[in-house]
């Protein structure tokens, strides 16, 4: 049996469908075909029951020639060359068994149940006998109510047996046109359903060889090869669109490493050629060089830390497990890293508690981009307002604000604004913002501050107390 089902599997998914469909109907039809057998056996047999319970009775004077007075046969009426005679028998059963064909070429061998009826132990009996010449026979037996004996009338089972022959010939027969017919209908069902998966797997093999995420499999109807071709067009879809921001990722990249890296070069070349030609660049030049080389130098680290970052993110904004973070408290923690970036600044702060349900490493880290670009376009001794109520949480500084028509931008990727290109930073940092907050469900959003400004708004899904413990393994 493993045998089989390991040969089963190794069969191509179509003759497969067309081998189980075939065997399926295969023994449907069986099944049908024996019931019917047994249900047309009963039946002509309960007709020949009913042929044989309507035959006359012999009258009484028959009878009476027939036996003596102990209740014995006298003699038996037994014409075998006499052509007219039918195939029934009738014959006379006494007390002890013994028997008298009184029509009939042949004895139909007694039962005890006949000798039951011949005694008044039973009203008839119905059942089969050998006749003398090894036939079988069908045999009903009846009393002479007059006589102490019995009367049994037989037919030969071969009407019977003859009519089953024919109707099992005719099943046999178009058992095996349906089987034959299921086959070639079940191949046929295989083929046509498995047309979609052919087209996807030759689609599938398209794109690994040739790597076109441009290619859609048409969509028909809603069962589940539809489905199968819909979620693989929106599997391609995915593909191409992350492959898409991977290319601009790399684009928008290398432009911006291009930049530092062109000044670096230029500087370090000044650097060699004094070295080079005896010629020393005067002292202030000189520092002004080295200073511009550690400042994009800082700039190109910046820039390689959050591309890291991102390479680890993904799209998703998280690097670790979730988990329920205190987010007032995360807050609380990337403050006071924000005052030892901006010790001349003053930072309020207003935290009402707020649990979510993020990866610490992440969110620590978005929170702490909104406070950084705070802190970077305040202006000396200026102030930044935190606060955090019900899931909001707000950072407002007081520096030049962002122009309404660049608004729209400021989460896109490497987008800097025009005048914070001489500041430090890589314009991913917003970015990374919006990308973790978007996978804890929250949304986040840039606006101009009343007065002068810039707030920044981060609303996460939450509660203001932490669930409930749930046991390990539970």
């Amino acid at each position: 049996m493993t045998r089989f089902v390991r040969r089963l599997r190794g069969l191509p998914l179509r003759s497969r469908l067309a081998l189980l469909v075939t065997t399926a109907v295969a023994v449907a039809v069986a099944t049908a075909a024996t019931v019917c057998w047994f249900v047309v056996q009963s039946t002509l047999i309960n007709s020949l029951d009913d042929a044989l319970k309507g035959t006359a009775r012999l009258p009484s004077d028959v009878v009476a020639r027939l036996i003596t007075p102990d209740g014995n046969c006298s003699r038996v009426v037994l014409n075998p060359d006499d052509p007219g005679l039918f195939k029934q028998v009738i014959q006379i059963v006494d007390r002890n068994g013994a028997s008298c064909v009184i029509y009939g070429k042949q004895s139909v061998g007694v039962t005890s149940m006949d000798v039951g009826v011949a005694n008044g132990k039973a009203p008839d009996a119905t059942h089969d006998a050998i006749a003398g010449n090894g036939s079988k026979y069908r045999v009903y037996t009846y009393p002479m109510n007059d006589y102490p004996v019995a009367v049994s009338v037989a037919r030969p089972l071969s009407e019977v047996d003859d009519t089953l022959s024919k109707l099992g010939l005719v099943l046999a027969l178009v058992a095996g046109i349906g089987v034959v017919g299921a086959g070639a209908a079940g191949l046929w069902v295989a083929r046509s359903g498995l047309r979609p998966v052919d087209e996807l797997t030759d689609t599938v093999e398209h794109v690994a060889r040739t790597e076109d995420l441009t290619v859609r499999i048409p969509v028909e109807g809603d069962d589940e090869i539809a489905r199968l071709s819909a979620s693989f067009n929106s599997m391609t879809a995915s593909l191409a669109s992350s492959r898409e921001l991977q290319q601009q990722l790399i684009a928008d990249a290398g432009h911006e490493l291009r930049t530092p890296l062109t000044s670096m070069r230029t500087n370090i070349e000044l650097l060699t050629r004094s070295e080079e030609t005896g010629r020393a660049i005067p002292p202030d030049d000189r520092k002004a060089l080295m200073a511009s080389l550690k400042a994009q130098m800082t700039e190109l680290a910046a820039l390689i830390g959050d591309l890291q970052e991102l390479s680890r993110t993904g799209l998703t904004g998280s690097d670790g497990p979730v988990r329920v973070v205190a987010l007032h408290d995360t807050v609380r923690t990337a403050l006071e890293r924000a005052r030892l970036r901006g010790p001349e600044l003053t930072i309020t702060s207003d935290l009402a508690p707020w649990y979510v349900r993020a990866e610490p490493a992440s969110l620590e880290r978005a929170i702490m981009n909104l406070l950084d670009n705070a802190v970077k376009f305040s202006p000396p001794g200026g102030t930044i307002e935190v606060g955090l109520m019900r899931g909001r949480l707000t950072v407002r500084d007081h520096g030049p604000g962002i122009p309404d028509d660049e608004l729209p931008y400021v989460f896109d990727r490497f987008w800097r604004s025009q005048t914070a290109r001489a500041l430090p930073g890589s314009g991913l940092g917003l970015s990374i913002v919006a990308r973790t907050v978007e996978s804890c469900g929250g949304t986040v959003a840039l606006g101009a501050a009343e007065g002068c400004g810039t707030v920044a708004t981060v609303q996460l899904p939450g509660a203001p107390t932490p669930p409930p413990e749930v046991p390990e393994g539970a």
